[in-house]
């Protein structure tokens, strides 16, 4: 695994087009990943999940609920990738055969739940556009939170408290 090509960089700032070209890059290389989306930020964006396995025990991961912990979407790429290494050559992961957690499991990871809020908070809402201008405007309600980089919420500035405040269900 030393001299295999990654594709989840882990030291950039996870911005939501980093995580969707990761996906693909992902997708492509590991043909047996379902890739969907569970609904839509505020903006309108998707936001994919990630299956892997076929099991009938389920489990669910999700990341960067709070913009300023987006340092959970990169954790969950992470493990995707070094799931699909291990499970393509029929290894262990963190001491568990990957085999046969895929064929005993699936694991459905939402690796980025508030894409939004995570792009103001990583750099790549620019200063100065609009929707830059309606974070800023929300977060004069809230001084003692540090602007960009303590943001949590999305959009509309609701912290959540259930899925449905972050995106629209399809």
């Amino acid at each position: 695994m030393e001299n295999r090509q990654n594709i989840v960089d882990t030291r950039v700032a996870y911005t939501y087009l980093v995580m969707q070209n990761n996906i693909q890059k992902l997708k492509n290389k590991y043909s047996f990943l379902q890739i969907g989306n569970i609904g839509y930020s505020v903006l309108g964006r998707p936001i994919p999940y990630v299956k892997i396995g076929k099991g009938e025990k389920e489990v669910m991961y999700s990341g960067s609920i709070h913009a300023n912990e987006w340092i959970v979407t990169i954790v969950l790429m992470k493990f995707i990738e070094d799931f699909c290494e291990a499970y393509e050559s029929n290894t262990n992961i963190y001491g568990y055969n990957a085999t046969d957690i895929f064929n005993n499991t699936s694991i459905y990871i939402i690796p980025m739940v508030n894409p939004d809020g995570v792009d103001l908070v990583t750099g790549a809402i620019t200063p100065g556009t609009k929707i830059y201008e309606n974070f800023k405007y929300i977060s004069n309600n809230f001084p003692n939170i540090p602007f960009p980089n303590g943001w949590k919420a999305n959009f509309n500035g609701e912290s959540f408290t259930n899925f449905h405040h972050f995106f629209k269900p399809l």
